[in-house]
């Protein structure tokens, strides 16, 4: 048996791309660039930058450590940041779901959706006035609530403080005197 000396870091499998000396398992194949373009403002569209993006949700690396074959840091932050202020990320995931949904067979609109949350410990580096001190889970820090609709794709995320009290358990007398089923069901989904 021989072993190989190899210099630098491995590289994941498969990430090679025509074209480009380098890749990412997180990079955008054309047909999946095809599928989003329409949803992105027309001035500044840019492949990269949207690769950044998704690089940096794949790996949880930080802003600075964006690897040098991406554009500069500030500029993939910069572009992020203005999606993200004038909605255009929200609409994006909005068009995505719809598109699954649909495919899925069911209506673009859920009619049910699955709401809960979770207490997260916080880094002494967040700021006090962000978290909170959840004395049920005995966590200081950040709680996120989430709603799935019930295929399991996210339908809003909130992050509050962990203190924030969850929703109010039903009270006795709604167990006792449950509401009316609609008619027609609900798509479940």
């Amino acid at each position: 048996m021989t072993i190989r000396k190899t210099c630098g870091p491995a590289r994941a499998q498969g990430t090679r791309r025509a074209g480009r000396a380098r890749g990412y398992p997180s990079d955008l194949s054309d047909a999946q660039w095809q599928v989003i373009v329409p949803h992105l403002p027309a001035e500044g569209i840019r492949r990269r930058i949207i690769e950044a993006i998704l690089y940096l949700d794949r790996t949880g690396c930080a802003w600075r450590y964006l690897p040098a074959d991406f554009p500069p840091w500030q500029t993939v932050y910069t572009w992020f940041a203005a999606w993200r202020d004038d909605g255009t990320l929200a609409r994006l995931h909005a068009a995505l779901r719809s598109q699954v949904r649909i495919a899925a067979g069911r209506t673009v609109q859920p009619t049910a959706a699955v709401i809960d949350s979770q207490s997260v410990r916080a880094a002494d580096t967040v700021p006090r006035a962000s978290r909170g001190w959840d004395a049920a889970k005995t966590v200081n820090g950040r709680k996120r609530h989430i709603a799935v609709d019930a295929t399991g794709l996210i339908l809003d995320v909130v992050i509050t403080p962990a203190c924030v009290p969850g929703p109010p358990r039903r009270p006795a007398a709604a167990v006792e005197h449950p509401p009316r089923l609609p008619a027609r069901p609900p798509d479940l989904g």
